[in-house]
């Protein structure tokens, strides 16, 4: 008993846990020792002496009137005054008796109960550790090396202590992976299962996987100079991004993109070839819903609900953009929906949008610089 606290600082330093969480266990697992011996109804306190390596325990009794039931009730917990009078004269009810409590009195059997109850309690410490640590991670990326893969089609990952789990619904449509792939996806929450135990919840699916991604390509979002207002998914296919700066020397759009599109296609690359549309956020609503229908071109928004939980918007557009807008399968114009959070309903329109000429037509019908060489 007296080279325990030796024996819980080393105990610490072993299984990666802090010297102070080890010795809260320690003041646990003797508390419970304590009751294990003297009755499960008796209070106890303990005090730890790092300095002198040497702690003590202490069985707390609370002073009660003469005719309070609980002195008769829990006499492991409560004294009655005249009882408490013997230790002093001038005790109250109220105040607390301290008197020690020796485990080496018990022999072997508290030396036992002790051993199970440090054990049990330095294991808990050490997963609420790893809960708190993991916890704290929850909406970033982790990248662990994939350890087996079931008939489900769900994925085991071997990330430092845990396990995490990316399920089948979670992964993005058409990629697989094998035994010893690393594999980077984004933690969405620490489960604890009663079977497993606790476990990580990946996603390669969320817009959140994507945001955090291009905050590791783009160093003007990871710094803040461009901010990630919202963004809309659907897995492997396409996403949209609504990006915002304040500074003026910055294009938000360019910044992401980056030099020959080495930034956003950096990140398509990770989520399978998912085609990412990059747009500036506008607070105004009937802007950003314009801008979100791209490539289309819209002739007017209107605003219905505003500032409601059911935000409508109906878009005038002609005939010709309206494939445009709706998109393949009528993704585009879902992905915008995500993106502004309004409903977004088409209006057909009447006309046709006229092609803007090119830089080519421009110049070949400018004829004025070959009159010149002529005069």
């Amino acid at each position: 008993m007296q080279k325990i606290l030796s024996i819980i600082e080393s105990m610490a330093h072993e299984k990666n846990l802090s010297v102070e969480n080890a010795l809260e266990a320690f003041k646990e697992a003797l508390i419970q020792t304590a009751k294990r011996l003297a009755g499960e109804e008796s209070q106890f306190e303990v005090e730890i002496d790092r300095d002198n390596e040497d702690y003590h325990i202490y069985k707390v009794l609370t002073v009660v009137e003469n005719d309070d039931p609980r002195a008769q009730e829990e006499p492991e917990s409560y004294i009655t005054v005249d009882e408490a009078k013997s230790y002093d004269e001038g005790i109250e009810p109220g105040d607390k008796i301290r008197s020690e409590f020796h485990l080496e009195d018990y022999g072997r059997t508290a030396a036992a109960n002790l051993f199970h109850e440090l054990e049990y309690h330095i294991q808990r410490r050490i997963e609420q550790d790893l809960f708190d640590k993991y916890k704290a991670k929850v909406g970033s990326i982790i990248i662990g090396t994939v350890s087996r893969v079931d008939d489900a089609g769900n994925t085991y990952v071997e990330i430092g202590e845990l396990k995490g789990i990316l399920s089948q619904r979670n992964r993005i449509k058409g990629e697989s992976f094998k035994t010893g792939d690393t594999l980077k996806a984004l933690l969405r929450f620490v489960s604890i299962d009663p079977k497993y135990g606790m476990h990580l919840e990946l996603t390669r699916t969320a817009p959140k996987f994507l945001e955090e991604l291009m905050k590791r390509e783009v160093p003007e979002i990871q710094d803040g100079a461009v901010e990630i207002i919202s963004s809309s998914r659907i897995p492997g296919e396409r996403a949209k991004v609504a990006l915002k700066t304040d500074r003026p020397d910055i294009d938000p759009i360019g910044a992401a993109v980056g030099q020959r599109g080495v930034r956003i296609n950096a990140v398509s690359e990770e989520l399978c070839g998912e085609n990412i549309d990059c747009i500036e956020y506008s607070p105004i609503p009937e802007i950003f819903i314009t801008r979100a229908l791209s490539p289309a071109v819209v002739q007017n928004v209107r605003i219905e609900n505003n500032n409601t939980a059911d935000q409508k918007a109906i878009v005038d557009i002609t005939a010709d953009q309206k494939a445009k807008a709706i998109g393949k399968s009528g993704i585009n114009i879902r992905l915008a929906s995500m993106l502004t959070k309004y409903q977004i309903e088409l209006n057909e329109v009447e006309g046709i949008v006229e092609r803007a000429p090119s830089a080519t037509e421009e110049k070949t019908k400018d004829l004025s610089a070959l009159e010149n060489l002529f005069k």
